[in-house]
């Protein structure tokens, strides 16, 4: 009662009656609706999340069969919704679908892997997906709500990546997307206007990648670059290509002097320490930023440490 209260003007028992072709809009439209309710996403997947608990235990009672068409839709809808996420819910929780499952339409609840795309009813792009084509088609979608979904989910999931390579970008990257997904939580932006700040996220991903093939960077001198060219001074004291050698130079440093357990090694990061500063004012790095960049480029170093193939 608690799940069917949350359909209030959302005549889901269409589903029932619909030809195949209907289904899928139906179900979209229900991921639409559920996405419209105050904090709804992560109640419906809770509600749905106990009351499969219950049918489970229930099951083969009468009165649990006269409802198994309307639970295997909770849970279709549940299961794309959960998809945005990204995040299972245990074996405990697997092992009670797959009961449900033995027990209602299977063409509802289907063994099938779902992608997130095929969660938001999206034909999966066919180069990148934070092209320019794709992101129009995400700000012209039918379901807004949905179609907000899928874009923080695929731009949380690009900036992961970097984070483990990247100290400075993924900071950043994170930075404006959580920004922008708080303010629209908080009712300051629209979805409309959340669209645009994310689309602005997604745009800066692809400029960093750019920036990197320019820059003729391989991704973890890439990384150090970010690392000394994320200030101002350092900037406007040193010309582009001076900040590019110095990236190449510190890897190459921080490559030779490493240990395999260096990170856990206070001798060994005290020397690479004083390498690093060292480097810095060998390319004439601003005196004033000359901690700050140490401490930075360190961090990132640490951060790549498995990737020194030593």
């Amino acid at each position: 009662e608690v799940v069917a209260n949350m359909y209030y003007g959302f005549a889901y028992k269409d589903y029932f009656h619909a030809d195949t072709s209907k289904k899928l809009s139906l179900i979209l439209a229900a991921e639409e609706h559920i996405l419209n309710i105050e904090d709804g996403k992560k109640r419906y997947i809770n509600e749905v999340t106990m009351l499969s608990q219950t049918f489970a235990i229930a099951i083969p009672h009468e009165k649990a069969m006269d409802v198994k068409d309307e639970v295997a839709f909770f849970q279709a809808v549940k299961a794309r919704l959960a998809k945005f996420d990204g995040t299972g819910e245990g074996k405990t929780n697997e092992e009670i679908e797959t009961t449900i499952r033995q027990v209602i339409d299977k063409a509802l609840v289907s063994e099938q892997v779902i992608d997130i795309f095929d969660a938001a009813g999206i034909k999966k792009p066919d180069i990148s997906i934070l092209s320019d084509e794709f992101l129009l088609e995400l700000k012209n979608h039918e379901h807004k709500n949905i179609a907000l979904e899928v874009l923080k989910k695929l731009l949380n999931d690009e900036i992961k990546v970097r984070e483990r390579l990247n100290v400075i970008q993924g900071r950043s990257l994170m930075e404006m997307l959580q920004n922008s997904i708080k303010r629209y939580q908080n009712k300051i932006i629209t979805a409309a206007e959340l669209m645009d700040e994310l689309i602005k996220v997604s745009k800066e991903i692809v400029h960093g990648d750019s920036e990197a093939e320019r820059l003729k960077l391989s991704p973890l001198e890439f990384a150090f670059y970010t690392a000394v060219a994320n200030n101002d001074s350092a900037k406007e004291l040193m010309q582009q290509d001076k900040l590019r050698e110095l990236a190449v130079v510190l890897l190459q440093r921080v490559r030779e002097n490493a240990s395999i357990d260096w990170t856990i090694k206070e001798s060994v990061k005290a020397k690479l320490k004083v390498i690093v500063k060292r480097t810095l004012r060998q390319f004439g790095y601003p005196p004033d930023m000359e901690i700050l960049a140490t401490e930075t480029v360190l961090k990132q170093a640490e951060l790549i440490a498995a990737e020194l193939n030593f």
